[in-house]
């Protein structure tokens, strides 16, 4: 389905927040702090644009606003009071607001969630006699109180820190009232990525490269996994080219020591579900990962049936990007989730959480359903560049905190052996008949 809006992808609104954050660094802005907020906090896929918070003195509030007026990414000026501005950019909408330290608590609260999620704190906040309107927790009747941070302002209305990731208006407050809320998976939960590209196939840059990346990032393993030979990439890996890779691939295990590298694949599903490389040759790969680029005018029923049957091959480890979406342009695919769900559980198939600026994929709501099915998840970076392993990992585990996952339901949270268990488990079923 194409969507047709001014929202912006994440990735686009990321890049804006951090050329406007690091302007204001190096121009000197007297703040403490400048916070993305809004649905870029959230990690929602699309958003209006880039919304920032900076942490300032007030009277220094009219300051740090003309500062941001006046940057170099500024076309113009749509709107400004005393606590906020709106401009215009090349890449979209960047809106700023300032708020002292001693209020920054609620500040971040009230711009951070959705309209949802904040209404219900401000029912609740008239519970404990205080208002919460406008990014400020007034006190009726008595002086504000001193909320330098959002663990003081959930505290003030008796709740645990709620994510920024679940700050949705759905039933996150519910659960922290309750004592429910997850321990979400971090970044530091990481132990390795396995989903990647090199100059084999479309990525920028050399195994070399994307290795030393990830082993500066600490990773444990890492998979190379270049597009097969009929896929929709603008560069694939042909069947006579995987010696040369492997061979490479066994040059780099040497030059960069203290990284696990797996030789993989991501294969195409064809039209009629078949893989694109045989049999003979997947198996030379140490792992599978499966992805379904070319609709071929099916609809979702089809397309459901194409994904079930490459989940029923004892070769494939991981299912990508599921839906195919692309935020701001496309939803993607309209699958059967359920069945896919139902069958990833069967096969002992992974789902991948894919943190692509062009996926984000499975989504939060996807993935949380997956998890609740006791789908195996696997958070990658889906990356092209050396330098932005970093980055999209950053983007996987925010679309996997909207899902509410935690560490123990992501397959690459686990050490190598256990990948490679996991691998051997799925190569040992057979096929239904």
């Amino acid at each position: 389905m194409v969507l047709k809006n001014s929202r912006i992808p994440l990735g686009r609104a990321d890049a804006l927040a951090a050329q406007a954050i690091r302007e204001a660094h190096q121009s000197g802005f007297p703040v403490e702090d400048v916070i993305p907020v809004a649905g870029l906090r959230r990690y929602a896929p699309a958003v209006d644009g880039a919304v920032l918070v900076a942490i300032v003195d007030e009277a220094h509030h009219a300051d740090v606003l003309s500062g941001f007026a006046r940057m170099s990414l500024v076309r113009s000026v749509i709107g400004n009071t005393a606590s906020h501005l709106r401009v215009i950019t090349d890449r979209g909408l960047l809106e700023v607001h300032v708020a002292s330290p001693h209020r920054a608590g609620a500040a971040l609260v009230w711009h951070t969630g959705t309209r949802r999620h904040t209404k219900w704190l401000q029912t609740r906040a008239t519970a404990f006699n205080l208002t919460f309107i406008d990014g400020r927790l007034e006190r009726n009747g008595n002086s504000p109180p001193h909320v330098p941070d959002e663990d003081v302002f959930y505290r003030l209305l008796d709740l645990p820190f709620i994510p920024p990731e679940l700050r949705e208006g759905e039933d996150e407050i519910v659960a922290a009232e309750r004592g429910n809320l997850p321990s979400l998976i971090d970044t530091l939960n990481i132990r390795g990525d396995l989903h990647m590209h090199s100059t084999w196939s479309d990525g920028r840059d050399s195994i070399l490269q994307m290795a030393r990346s990830a082993r500066d990032l600490g990773y444990e393993y890492i998979a190379i996994t270049d597009h097969s030979e009929r896929s929709w990439a603008s560069r694939k890996l042909l069947s006579v080219e995987i010696p040369l890779q492997r061979q490479e691939i066994e040059a780099v295990r040497s030059k960069v020591p203290g990284i696990d590298i797996l030789h993989g694949v991501e294969v195409d599903i064809m039209p009629d579900g078949s893989l694109d490389f045989d049999d003979d040759t997947l198996a030379g790969f140490d792992i599978v990962l499966a992805s379904l680029h070319d609709p071929a005018g099916d609809d979702g029923v089809q397309l459901t049936q194409r994904y079930v049957q490459a989940m029923w091959h004892p070769l494939v480890t991981i299912i990508t990007h599921p839906a195919n979406r692309s935020p701001a342009l496309s939803n993607g695919y309209e699958l059967d989730f359920n069945r896919l769900f139902r069958a990833a559980v069967s096969t002992n198939t992974a789902m991948e959480i894919d943190g692509a600026p062009g996926h984000l994929d499975m989504d939060g709501r996807i993935a949380r359903r997956a998890a609740a099915a006791g789908v195996t998840l696997a958070v990658n970076s889906d990356c092209h560049r050396a330098e932005a392993l970093g980055r999209q990992m950053c983007f996987g585990i925010g679309t996997a905190r909207r899902g509410w996952v935690t560490p123990v339901q992501v397959v690459n949270m686990g050490e190598i052996d256990g990948i490679r268990e996991f691998i051997a488990r799925k190569r040992g079923r057979s096929t239904p008949t």
